[in-house]
């Protein structure tokens, strides 16, 4: 083997290792609706379980419409065949049964950020838990830097989400990140791929639990801002989230491969 490496700088170290990701990492190939369907079970199997509450969708080939899991069944129970396609209406346009109410900030939110593709909302425990503190969410473990300056906080609970005042108040409230944490609620999580959007929702129950454990201990200390932002940009890159997605997606086909029909 040879030794040139140990002469290289760090930039030069992360440029070669940036390269040989992209030659030899590839993510499994799955339709939209797949994608959204093992989101929801991948989230499940990860803590992000409340019942009915909580909403994923992913927009769809027409402007304006994006898809979402029927109101009634768990992230557990989340197959495509029960998918539904619904419009900024939530009028059902493709499937049987109607759509979370909640989603109506959906609507707002994507409207407002073109560049977003996927938008998962969940009360996960510990990220819940943590909304009661009425606190910004901490990022100070390289594992969590993904998130790192890229959570906003509404630190106020505008109430049950299904009203228009709601989801503009979201939207604003999210601005140009791809988190936010809601006093009293949850996270939300707005994404270019839903690969990544479920890759940050994961990230984000980790990072509040973490949180939660540390402070419990002392006070949190933070960490460099540049070093966290450079590692922000080493993990916050497509075809690694499609590469942790395929990892998530392994495990849950080995026990709900039916999410796939």
């Amino acid at each position: 083997m040879s030794n040139d490496t140990f002469n290289l700088g760090k930039e030069q170290l992360i440029k070669q290792s940036l390269m040989q990701m992209g030659q030899h990492l590839q993510g499994a190939t799955y339709t939209q609706a797949q994608k959204l369907a093992l989101s929801c079970r991948i989230l499940f199997d990860n803590g992000h379980d409340s019942g009915l509450a909580g909403q994923i969708t992913a927009r769809g080939e027409q402007p304006g419409t994006y898809l979402t899991q029927r109101l009634g069944f768990g992230f557990d129970e989340i197959c495509v065949s029960n998918l539904l396609l619904v419009n900024e209406d939530l009028e059902v346009l493709e499937g049987d049964g109607m759509a979370n109410p909640a989603n109506r900030f959906h609507s707002w939110l994507y409207r407002a950020r073109s560049d977003v593709q996927c938008i998962i909302h969940t009360h996960a425990i510990h990220t819940a838990a943590l909304s009661m503190l009425e606190v910004p969410l901490e990022i100070s473990h390289m594992d969590n830097c993904v998130l790192y300056d890229d959570v906003a906080f509404l630190p106020k609970w505008p109430g049950v989400p299904v009203g228009n005042d709601e989801g503009e108040l979201i939207a604003k409230a999210i601005g140009d990140r791809h988190a936010l944490l809601l006093a009293h609620h949850g996270l939300l999580i707005a994404s270019t791929s839903i690969e990544e959007a479920c890759i940050l929702a994961l990230a984000f129950e980790r990072a509040a639990r973490m949180h939660l454990l540390a402070a419990c201990a002392g006070k949190i200390q933070p960490i460099d801002p540049d070093l966290g932002r450079e590692a922000r940009d080493w993990i916050l890159r497509g075809q690694r989230s499609s590469v942790a997605f395929a990892y998530y997606a392994r495990r849950t086909l080995r026990k709900a491969a039916d999410c796939l029909e």
